[in-house]
């Protein structure tokens, strides 16, 4: 599987960090369908595509972002939720700084599962890793419509996850905690900015550096899905707003 590198997001010349960019290893872990292939591709892409395929093994993109103090170069592990990938999931999570844990929130099994990753990262991966619990699909929730929007009757009771029951857990656990819609791209890149904010300096690496296990080496351990071969004009007019 061949690495290609996302659209560039770049600093503003009073930022702070506007020099080489800090490399962190971020992996998306969770269940099948609960749309993490999606949320990847809202970030680093601006787009979204209904009924995408299902990743296999695992994908990987990369994005920067600036913030108040830092640049951030994202280097993202997009894992497969079905359980025959089970097992390669700590080659993707072994040296982390970040992980992005999702759910769906109309498929209550989907948090459990979730639930089980948290515990899995918290036992095996790096003891100071960000993690983020997300709650995917929030355009099904009729209770989380923006001013305007509208859903069919079918949908309108689609959640099952309250999201008091969720950001408890969440708080409980000491995690990060987003719900986020991938399709209308609400709260995507308020994700990525608050866990790129979270993540001490310290533990970053510059750009181009290996140090920290960064990925990479893992790329021939398994077939993946490059997904970045889906956009093919996304260019930089939606620079990520990190």
């Amino acid at each position: 599987m061949s690495s290609t590198s996302g659209i560039e997001v770049p600093a503003t010349s009073n930022n702070a960090s506007a020099g080489k960019p800090k490399q962190v290893k971020l992996v998306l872990l969770g269940e099948s369908a609960v749309g993490k292939s999606s949320l990847v591709l809202r970030f680093v892409n601006r787009d979204y595509v209904e009924n995408r395929e299902p990743t296999i093994g695992a994908a990987f993109l990369t994005q920067k972002c600036a913030t108040d103090d830092r640049t951030i170069k994202f280097e993202i592990w997009d894992t497969a939720g079905q359980e025959r990938f089970h097992s390669l999931a700590p080659m993707y999570y072994r040296n982390s700084q970040a992980a992005i844990v999702v759910y769906d929130i109309t498929k209550a099994t989907t948090l459990d599962k979730a639930k089980s990753w948290v515990k899995e990262l918290q036992r095996q991966a790096n003891t100071d890793i960000v993690i983020a619990l997300v709650g995917n699909k929030l355009d099904l929730a009729r209770d989380d419509l923006e001013e305007g929007e509208s859903t069919s009757e079918e949908n309108e009771n689609e959640r099952q996850v309250p999201k008091e029951d969720a950001q408890a857990y969440a708080d409980e656990a000491g995690l990060l905690f987003f719900e986020t819609s991938a399709k209308s791209a609400y709260n995507v890149d308020n994700l990525f900015a608050a866990i790129a904010k979270k993540i001490p300096l310290e533990n970053m690496h510059s750009s181009g550096s290996r140090g920290g296990g960064v990925g990479r080496n893992a790329a021939g351990l398994t077939h993946g899905v490059n997904l970045m071969q889906q956009s093919t004009s996304a260019g930089n007019s939606g620079a990520c707003a990190c």
